[in-house]
C-alpha cells in the first residue's frame, strides 16, 4: 500500500531555511520544533520541504552538491549551546553587522555561522568527540556515501566536515523523532538530475553523458514556456543510462534509500524525465535548441520497488505529461499533483478541484508558483471570475484554501505563505532567474495564524479529527 491509500490529510510545504530564527537562517533547531507543535494543534498532519542537501549555484537547493551530505547551513546553534559546545554570547546574531532579518543573506550567513561551527568543531575534538559512541555510529551507518562527500571537499575524516554532517545528522534525527510524537510526518523532495559539479558526478563519472574532460555532453532543461520564451537551461548533465542498467541501479537504489530514511513520503521533482527528458546540447546558451529522449523510467522504478520495496513517493507529473508518463505513475502507484493555480483557465481543467483524482496530491501553488495573493493579482478577468464562481467571495488565499481542502484528493498542501495570506515578495522561487530566490523568511511564529481555526476547516472537509 501507498502511504497515501485511506488517507484524507493536509500538510503544509515549508523549507526549514524560511523558518524564524535568531540567526539569520531558519534551521533544524527550536524553531523547527515549534512548527511542529503548531501543525499538531492546527491539524496539518504532514510537513514538506524542498531538498536538504548542500545547495549550489544560486543557493538553490535544486542544484545540491550531494545527492547524501546534509545543508550545513541547517545545523542548530541553539542545539550545539544546549550541549555545551557554543555560549549564548556567540551565537548572537547582528543584522547590521551580519545581514538582514527579513530575508536569507546567504553569504553573511555563512560567514556567521561557518565561524561558530568551527568553534563547536574544536571542543568537539578536545573532548574527545569522534570517539565517541554516537560518532561511531553515524561513522558505521554513513560508509556507503561519506568517504566520497569528504574526498570531494578534500576533507579529514575526522575534520570540521565529518563533525557537519554527523550534527546534521543528530538534528535531524531529533527533528524526526518530535515529528513522530506528534504525529506529523515528513516529505522531502529528490530533484531527478544532479549538478555537474556535484560530488555525485566526481565520484560516478562513467554514470553521466560527460566528454574526456569531464564536461557534460549534453545538458538538461525544458523547452520555452509561460515561464520563460527561452526556455529553462538548468546545465545538469544528462544520465548514461547503460551505465546505470549494468550496475543494476545501485546508485539510483543508494540515493533514493537514504532519502527514504530521512521522510516519510519523497516528492520526485519533473517525474516525467523518467520517461522523457529534454537533452540541450552543451553548447547551446539557452533551452530554445533540444529535443526530447525516451528515458527507462519504468526499468528503474523497477529495480527502485525491488530493492525499496512499496515506493513511498509522490510524483511531479506537471509539463509536457504523456498517457505513457501517466501509465508509468499507476504502474508504480504513485500519486501525482493538482496545482489550483493552473485551475481556472478554463471549465475543463483537470487541475480544477471536483476532478482531482483521490490518489493524488494537491496544492494551491508549489515552490515555482507565486503566492495566491500574487498569482490573484496577475490574474486576468476570466480566472478570476471561475474562482468566484466556484469558491465566493471572500480573500482570495482563504477561499483557494476552503476549495483545496474540500477537494477529492487523499492529500492537500498549502505553502506557508498562502496560509499567512502573504503577497508576492514572499515568493520562494521564480523559475528562470538566477538569483534573488530561496530568501524567503517568516517573521515570527505568531504569524503563523490561529491554530484553532485552521483545525476547524480540516475537521470539516474531514482531514483531522475535530
Amino acid at each position: 500500500m501507498h502511504s497515501l491509500d485511506n488517507v484524507r490529510a493536509a500538510g503544509v510545504l515549508l523549507h526549514p531555511t524560511s523558518l524564524p530564527s535568531a540567526h539569520g537562517i531558519g534551521d533544524l533547531g527550536p524553531e523547527a520544533h515549534a512548527h511542529l507543535d503548531w501543525c499538531h494543534r492546527a491539524g496539518f498532519s504532514w510537513w514538506q520541504m524542498l531538498p536538504i542537501g548542500p545547495v549550489g549555484f544560486g543557493d538553490s537547493p535544486y542544484a545540491s552538491m550531494s545527492s547524501f551530505a546534509g545543508e550545513w547551513l541547517l545545523i542548530s546553534l541553539d542545539h550545539l549551546v544546549e550541549e555545551g559546545l557554543l555560549t549564548k554570547r556567540e551565537v548572537q546574531w547582528s543584522a547590521s553587522r551580519n545581514g538582514s532579518d527579513q530575508r536569507v543573506d546567504y553569504g553573511a550567513v555563512r560567514r556567521f555561522k561557518r565561524g561558530r561551527l568551527l568553534k563547536a568543531f574544536e571542543r568537539f575534538s578536545t573532548r574527545r568527540g569522534f570517539q565517541s559512541r554516537a560518532f561511531r555510529a553515524f561513522d558505521h551507518s554513513s560508509r556507503s556515501w561519506l568517504p566520497d562527500w569528504l574526498g570531494y571537499l578534500g576533507a579529514d575524516p575526522h575534520g570540521l566536515d565529518a563533525f557537519l554532517q554527523f550534527r546534521f545528522q543528530q538534528d535531524w534525527t531529533r527533528l524526526r523523532d518530535a515529528a513522530r510524537a506528534r504525529g506529523v510526518r515528513l516529505i522531502g523532495d529528490v530533484p531527478i538530475f544532479v549538478d555537474a559539479a556535484s560530488a555525485d558526478v566526481v565520484a560516478n563519472q562513467d554514470l553521466f553523458r560527460l566528454d574526456k574532460n569531464g564536461k557534460p555532453t549534453a545538458v538538461t532543461g525544458v523547452p520555452p514556456d509561460c515561464f520563460s520564451a527561452l526556455g529553462q537551461r538548468w546545465g545538469h548533465p544528462h544520465y548514461r543510462w547503460d551505465s546505470h542498467k549494468r550496475e543494476k541501479f545501485a546508485w539510483w537504489i543508494a540515493r533514493m534509500r537514504i532519502a527514504t530514511q530521512r521522510f516519510d513520503l519523497v516528492r520526485i521533482d519533473h517525474f516525467i524525465a523518467f520517461h522523457h527528458a529534454y537533452e540541450i546540447p552543451a553548447s547551446c546558451p539557452d533551452a530554445t535548441v533540444g529535443k526530447w529522449k525516451r528515458q527507462p523510467g519504468n526499468q528503474l522504478l523497477a529495480a527502485l520497488r525491488l530493492a525499496l520495496g512499496p515506493l513511498p513517493f509522490i510524483a511531479e507529473d506537471l509539463g509536457a505529461v504523456t498517457p505513457e508518463v501517466i501509465a508509468m505513475r499507476d504502474r508504480y502507484g504513485l500519486p501525482g499533483m493538482r496545482v489550483l493555480h493552473h485551475a481556472f483557465w478554463s471549465g475543463q481543467s483537470a487541475d480544477l478541484p471536483h476532478n482531482h483524482p483521490r490518489h493524488s496530491v494537491a496544492y494551491s501553488g508549489t515552490h515555482d508558483n507565486n503566492t495566491t495573493i500574487g498569482w490573484w493579482k496577475s490574474a486576468d478577468a476570466a480566472v478570476r471570475t471561475r474562482v468566484r464562481a466556484l469558491g465566493g467571495n471572500g480573500p482570495v488565499h482563504e477561499v483557494l484554501a476552503r476549495l483545496l481542502m474540500e477537494s477529492p484528493a487523499a492529500l492537500c498542501i498549502l505553502p506557508m505563505q498562502d496560509i499567512l495570506g502573504l503577497g508576492g515578495a514572499a515568493r520562494m522561487n521564480c523559475p528562470a532567474t538566477a538569483s534573488g530566490n530561496w530568501q524567503w523568511r517568516m517573521e515570527s511564529r505568531s504569524s503563523a495564524g490561529s491554530a484553532t481555526r485552521w483545525r476547524s476547516l480540516l475537521g470539516a472537509s474531514g482531514r483531522v479529527d475535530e
